[in-house]
């Protein structure tokens, strides 16, 4: 027997490689495809931000037309989960709910919700795995039932596993005009809502518009450059470029606009016709296998996104300062590369991995000692491409709470950013207030004479602040903290340690760390 079916869209807004709607409209004789706002949720367990309104509104407007050139329409139902689907279940005799099974806790619980409301009212429920390169439920059965901790421990399982599945074939007209569409009265019903309609700004300066469509031709426009995909190592890539010097791609991957399967096999073939690539971890598909490890660890670690009961995150007496983490957040450390960074991100909703690591540091182990789980959150409201799993675990690897560590490579922030731009574009764009400074003085304006600051029209202290820390001395003594606790906690810090180096970062003043290694001590590399 055929079924009724309402497909939910979660993550997966679109309609390539889109394995679960593809079975739901092969088993279906009606099909509406839903995406329930519950904003409640999204706000609650997501913590999305303005701009990530935005995005989301787009794509699910973008998912509504090119559902429509389909011979179908998206019914956007606002209102909480469980309440929605009991009213509509009923109301349409649903016989089958399908949805993208999903790796976070909330998605798992709202599943199971699902699940028992089936048990109950009489409807079956179908979930694949679609978000990820593979399921990650395999990936622990391998591992004995637990997650591999290390990235070259998850490759090894990733070589007895195989290539992920590949995707699975692009929707058609037909496949919809074989199931019977929703009427076309509750489309206008069930109409994508606008930012007013929500009580969001609508202004958005984010150059990131969501949405299937977006998200593919930016794929298009990278891959058509197959000299760069082969040649593409992430760690010399550009922080401070004022266009993004990587992919971009993260918030399509993220809301699932973009499949990974998809980008992953498409990259493959171009692998295939090249001489020469460049190979994991720092290659567009090592990209992607970062993606995938944090995605299995998180699946199977308890309290991932914070400190407290996360066994294998490093539990540190970080300081709490709402006044420091406040000027942090809104760009007002009186460091220019790092206010920059968080313009930005409040501004485009979208910064460099390596800026991310500039920041990161300088909250928490580089410069103010205060607690990753902090800066998770912020990071979480304001980018695009906020990931429970790749946050979190960012996070941890940044505080060296967890993943990484050779913390005692902190980024300096003055030399840092003006090794890649010495006259200071990057910063002049974000913090107009500095555009008139010498290049000798935009990463540190408070060395400017005062005169050199009233030609420059910038009065430190008055216009722009002060830096917020010496950096050296906090560095310094935030360092020894650092290895205290390591000390102290060795046994957790070995659990995620690989047994070579970290190739993923950016190395600089590497001879003089070589020749102390050599003789026996500790290196510290500001960076």
């Amino acid at each position: 027997m055929l079924h009724r079916t309402i497909h939910l869209f979660r993550k997966e807004l679109r309609l390539h490689d889109n394995p679960v709607l593809l079975a739901a409209l092969e088993s279906s004789e009606a099909l509406y495809p839903v995406y329930i706002l519950d904003r409640a949720f999204l706000t609650s367990s997501m913590h999305i931000g303005a701009l990530r309104w935005h995005f989301l509104l787009q794509s699910l407007e973008d998912l509504h037309k090119n559902l429509g050139q389909l011979g179908s329409c998206l019914l956007v139902i606002q209102g909480e989960y469980e309440t929605v689907l009991r009213d509509h279940i009923q109301r349409w005799n649903i016989t089958q709910v399908t949805l993208d099974a999903e790796m976070e806790p909330f998605y798992k619980e709202m599943e199971a919700n699902i699940r028992r409301l089936g048990a109950e009212l009489g409807f079956e429920v179908l979930s694949l795995v679609g978000h990820s390169l593979y399921n990650t439920q395999r990936i622990l059965d391998i591992n004995g039932g637990s997650p591999p901790l290390t990235y070259k421990r998850f490759l090894h399982i990733l070589s007895l596993l195989g290539d992920p599945e590949m995707p699975v074939r692009n929707l058609t007209a037909e496949d919809f005009q074989r199931c019977r569409a929703p009427d076309p009265s509750l489309a206008e019903c069930y109409r994508v809502p606008l930012p007013v309609d929500l009580k969001i700004s609508p202004e958005s300066l984010s150059p990131w518009r969501g949405g299937e469509t977006e998200g593919l031709q930016r794929l298009e426009q990278h891959l058509s450059d197959q000299g760069w995909v082969t040649s593409f190592a992430k760690p010399r890539t550009i922080p401070n470029s004022l266009l993004p010097s990587t992919t971009g791609l993260s918030p399509y991957f993220s809301m699932g606009c973009l499949s990974v399967r998809t980008f992953f096999y498409r990259l493959s073939n171009i692998y295939a016709q090249a001489k020469h690539h460049s190979l994991p971890p720092v290659s567009l598909q090592g990209q992607l296998l970062w993606r995938e490890f944090f995605y299995t660890v998180a699946s199977a670690t308890p309290n991932f996104t914070q400190m407290s009961g996360n066994p294998i995150c490093l539990q540190i007496c970080w300081y709490k300062d709402a006044e420091r983490l406040h000027k942090w957040k809104t760009a007002q450390t009186g460091f220019p590369w790092i206010d920059a960074i968080m313009t930005q991100l409040r501004q485009e909703g979208w910064i460099h991995h390596l800026a991310r690591h500039a920041v990161a540091c300088f909250l928490t182990r580089g410069d103010l000692w205060i607690s990753w789980e902090e800066g998770m959150k912020v990071f979480e409201e304001l980018l695009l491409d906020a990931d429970y799993s790749i946050n979190a675990g960012n996070w941890m690897w940044l505080s060296a709470s967890a993943f990484f560590h050779q913390y005692t490579r902190i980024f300096c922030p003055v030399r840092f950013g003006k090794r890649t731009d010495p006259q200071g574009d990057y910063i002049r764009k974000y913090l107009p207030i500095l555009k008139n400074f010498p290049s000798k003085y935009i990463y540190e304006p408070w060395t400017a004479s005062e005169e050199e600051q009233k030609q420059a029209g910038c009065i430190i202290g008055q216009d722009y602040p002060f830096p917020m820390v010496n950096h050296k001395e906090a560095s310094d003594h935030n360092l020894q903290l650092m290895k205290q606790v390591r000390e102290e906690q060795h046994r957790t810090a070995q659990l995620t340690r690989d047994d070579a180096d970290d190739p993923m970062e950016i190395k600089v003043k590497r001879d003089r760390s070589e020749e102390n290694i050599s003789k026996g001590k500790v290196a510290r590399t500001t960076e």
